[in-house]
């Protein structure tokens, strides 16, 4: 269970309330602070899309990732619009969640699109998840998956 989303909600892209509990169990996790009205982030985030497709959705067995989206939208229509218009098919924070300031002010985040790796106990793997992926592509993921130290089912 990755510590840092206990005891909150998360959103699934139907709309439907998740428990992270459940959703996150031992998984990397890819924590994506993003915006709508950020240039970079309407650019990275296919990249991002492309690539988790290609892990959980296309993999046989699908790969121990998920993602969550917090959202630095203007507001939760925009977020909404942003989300279903562009994203994955992964989870999120609800906008109205106030935790997102906290999760921003422990990452560091100053600017968007990040994408923060952690591991089951919240531990950083690397604050650069946008550049590996940019760099690397799905390679980055076996290493992520070694520093997370999670139980594996994953041949790729």
């Amino acid at each position: 269970m990755v510590e840092v989303f206990t005891g909150r909600t998360l959103l699934n892209k139907d709309g439907d309330i998740v428990d992270p509990e459940e959703a996150l169990r031992n998984k990397v996790v890819g924590i994506y602070f993003s915006a709508g009205w950020c240039p970079p982030c309407r650019d990275f985030t296919p990249v991002l899309c492309d690539f988790y497709t290609e892990l959980v959705e296309e993999g046989e067995p699908p790969a121990q990732f998920e993602i969550v989206f917090v959202s630095s939208d203007k507001s939760s229509d925009d977020m909404v619009e942003y989300y279903h218009d562009m994203h994955g098919d992964w989870l999120a924070l609800p906008w109205t969640d106030e935790y997102k300031h906290e999760l921003k002010q422990r990452f560091n985040i100053t600017a968007v699109p990040k994408l923060v790796i952690v591991k089951e106990n919240g531990d950083v793997i690397t604050e650069k998840g946008r550049k590996q992926i940019r760099d690397r592509g799905l390679g980055c993921f076996r290493s992520w998956l070694d520093a997370a130290e999670v139980f594996q089912n994953f041949n790729g």
